[in-house]
């Protein structure tokens, strides 16, 4: 890297040399200002499709060990399946993912266990699931699903069905393994099979056989955690499968209550079907039309949000997930709640926005589920107020948050004293104290994470307390200011070769004694926890563009992109991929204006998703032979992050900017379907967008319509779309052409933009 001298570094106002651009996409309107020719890297790391074809999205690195949720929105009953088609019951034990108390799963008798063929969703917006595994002669299909009708309340129900697979008709004995501490007893009256636990007579489930008779059923105790139900024997013929219907209570019932929906498990089903059918991803006035698989994963996402989503101390509460996330995150809360505007959850987001608010101490300081030297939680709170009203277009809140907000505000200034107390390399240099990196730092650190996401928070709700002419929180400006040029100091003294090919900034402090172990693969990596760099690029916006940290940011994630995204970013530093750590990194391409990049590294993280369209949160690369899973499944940041990058490159606020099409490649034009985003909010207003392709796919038309809201300073889209159209036509409006970009009046409120080829 070229020496860099304090007036540039602090300024941003210096390309970093000829090692790092030699590997890196730059922004396109920096490369044309930069280079005569492809760089480096784009020509090394082509998309993992077949050469001039978008990638797919085929879950080719989908966990191989999944749970998906099957409850319904707001259900305080978490109901989940495994990949075997197993119930996995009463998550307790913080920090063993796998730690279920009850597990409940189903097999046949016979030699060899079955084989799991495939498991699917009926629809991305209907959790009924249909798991099929497989054995010599026969087929075992499980469907699973949620049903509460008025009835007998909250029940999960689960139709076993046996074919034939060679054979014209086979003798067959299926089996439901009961994994738990606790003993269970069976009765059985009127073919009805009831299995209690042995000393409350509180019912597990009750199940019954078509067809077949039940009293040779059994249910027998291995272990001290085993028993096994054996359903009573019969036969599976191409015209009549065997049929068992069984039923798990969620709310306490009695047999009584659950015995006749027993008589109709597909009436049940029906039942499910309909309540799934009626649910919209979307709450008036926004709407969404996207085609294909991102389309799915838009309706998908939506619903692992709202089934995670939990009434707690009378608050509605959007919470990461179903076992170990399952509470409130301030940083991943700032992203849900996001999301959740963006598909017109806005009464649900601002008591969401109150939830997380409700956390603050008598200090100022917002101490969540993250602990209390998770700093930058009392900052990300502030920058979620800031945005929600921005989306809303109604700063009521911000005023009647200001007393928190002062307080908020007086904590952070109180940390940089407290910090310069410590005497740390930290307070040294002006920033807040020791405190808890997150995402692969564990304890207190000498770590950046805090310092940059409070500037991130502090640059928010400065600029929203200026324009609200409210001068007690407009001081945050001040401060902010006063840390960035500390923080600069800084980062110009810890920036760090990376094998000599570009600097970047680490998370950790050269003072940290981990960066001196005697072993190599106990030292920090590179990548580790800059989780919080890439939201301090944007949505923070404290970088310019050209800034050094931003290049080596970028260097640094292209550096160590594995199966698609960046790997080794979080608390597993070997062979493994923090999965939604990517749309984070695609985000900032996006803002710099690399949209290939931006696209590929979103379809990495798709494809990290299971089939079910959810993610654990980090797993082993497909290929490691070490490493573990962490982390909720499904785990909804990434169901937000789906959602917010597919919003974002449609419509992307770059502070007064609007930045329309930034995102869209040959990827999102090559099936020639439209796309159509209504009533969706940003801080100008809410928009109306068709992107729509022209008679024989000759072209596509933008069709725009801005209600009432702040007027950006600027509009803007982009001359090429995709590979092959042009800026070619308007309506309404008379584009200005610079480069990449064409500039639109932004005071027209509607108009329509032709490409054609």
């Amino acid at each position: 890297m070229k020496n860099v001298n304090r007036r540039q570094f602090l300024e941003g106002t210096l390309l970093t040399g000829g090692a790092l651009t030699s590997t890196l996409l730059l922004p396109e309107a920096l490369a044309q200002q930069s280079m005569t020719h492809p760089t480096a890297a784009s020509a090394a790391t082509p998309a993992p499709g077949l050469p001039g074809e978008p990638t797919p999205i085929d879950f080719r690195y989908s966990p191989v060990l999944r749970q998906t949720a099957f409850c319904f929105p707001d259900d305080p009953r978490k109901s989940l399946i495994d990949e075997t088609g197993t119930l996995l019951y009463g998550y307790d034990r913080e920090g063993k993912i796998f730690y279920f108390p009850l597990k409940i799963g189903f097999d046949l008798g016979g030699m060899q266990p079955a084989k799991v063929v495939n498991q699917t969703l009926e629809s991305p917006s209907t959790p009924i699931l249909r798991t099929v595994l497989e054995r010599a002669d026969a087929i075992l299909t499980l469907t699973t699903f949620a049903t509460n009708n008025a009835d007998e309340g909250r029940v999960d129900n689960v139709l076993l069905e046996i074919h034939p697979r060679n054979l014209d008709s086979v003798n067959v004995s299926p089996l439901v393994q009961i994994h738990s501490t606790q003993k269970y007893a069976l009765k059985i009256a009127d073919a009805v099979l009831t299995v209690s636990h042995a000393e409350t007579q509180e019912i597990l489930f009750v199940g019954k056989v078509f067809g077949n008779p039940s009293e040779r059923t059994h249910l027998k105790r291995f272990s001290d955690t085993h028993q096994q139900l054996a359903v009573h024997p019969g036969v599976a013929s191409l015209s009549s499968p065997y049929r068992a219907f069984f039923r798990f209570p969620q709310a306490g019932q009695t047999g009584a209550q659950l015995q006749p929906g027993l008589a109709d498990p597909d009436q049940q089903i029906h039942a499910a079907r309909a309540f799934w059918s009626s649910w919209s991803p979307f709450h008036s006035p926004v709407s969404w039309q996207v085609p294909g698989r991102e389309g799915e994963f838009v309706t998908a996402c939506a619903r692992n949000i709202l089934q995670a989503r939990e009434v707690k101390s009378g608050k509605l509460t959007f919470q990461v997930g179903p076992t170990i996330y399952r509470g409130l995150w301030v940083v991943d809360g700032n992203f849900i709640l996001e999301a959740a505007r963006y598909l017109g959850y806005d009464k649900e987001a601002i008591e969401g926005l109150r939830a997380t608010w409700s956390h603050q101490e008598p200090s100022g300081q917002i101490v969540a589920a993250s602990g209390s030297e998770h700093y930058k939680d009392t900052a990300i709170a502030m920058f979620t107020l800031v945005r929600q009203c921005e989306l809303s277009q109604d700063w009521s809140l911000l005023h009647e948050f200001e007393p928190n907000v002062v307080a908020a505000i007086q904590f952070i200034r109180d940390l940089r004293v407290r910090a310069r107390a410590q005497g740390s390399a930290l307070g040294r240099y002006g920033l807040l104290p020791t405190g808890f990196a997150d995402g692969g730092f564990n304890g207190s650190r000498d770590e950046l994470t805090n310092t940059l996401w409070v500037m991130a928070g502090l640059k928010a709700i400065g600029a929203a307390g200026e324009q609200q002419k409210m001068p007690e929180v407009a001081r945050a400006t001040a401060l902010y200011q006063d840390l960035r040029t500390d923080f600069n100091r800084a980062a110009q003294q810890e920036m760090r070769s990376y094998h000599g090919q570009f600097e970047y900034l680490p998370m950790l402090l050269k003072e940290d004694p981990e960066w001196q172990l005697p072993n190599p693969w106990d030292r920090p990596r590179p990548q580790c926890a800059q989780w919080a760099l890439s939201h301090t690029i944007f949505p923070g916006r404290v970088f310019d563009p050209r800034h050094p940290i931003v290049q080596g940011h970028v260097a640094l994630m292209q550096a160590v992109r594995r199966e698609g995204i960046p790997a080794d970013t979080g608390w597993n530093h070997h062979e493994a991929v923090w999965t939604y750590n990517a749309p984070f990194v695609a985000e900032v391409y996006l803002w710099l204006g690399m949209r290939q990049a931006a696209r590929d590294t979103f379809i990495g993280f798709l494809n990290h998703a299971s089939p079910q369209y959810c993610w654990r949160e980090e797993q082993p690369l497909q290929n490691a032979l070490l490493g573990s899973y962490v982390g909720d499944m499904p785990h909804n940041w990434a169901s937000a992050e789906c959602i917010r990058y597919m919003r974002h490159i449609f419509a992307l606020e770059d502070g007064a900017d609007l930045r329309l099409l930034a995102g869209i490649t040959e990827g999102e034009l090559a099936p020639g379907n439209p796309y159509l985003l209504q009533g969706t909010p940003t801080r100008f207003g809410r928009l109306n967008l068709a992107l729509e392709p022209l008679d024989h796919k000759q072209g596509w038309r933008l069709t725009f319509h801005r209600a009432a809201g702040p007027a950006p300073d600027s509009i803007s889209v982009p001359t090429t779309l995709g590979e092959r159209f042009h800026l070619a036509t308007a309506e309404g409006v008379q584009p200005k052409q610079s480069g990449t970009v064409a500039t639109l009046d932004p005071a027209a409120r509607q108009w329509s933009v032709i490409w054609k080829t």
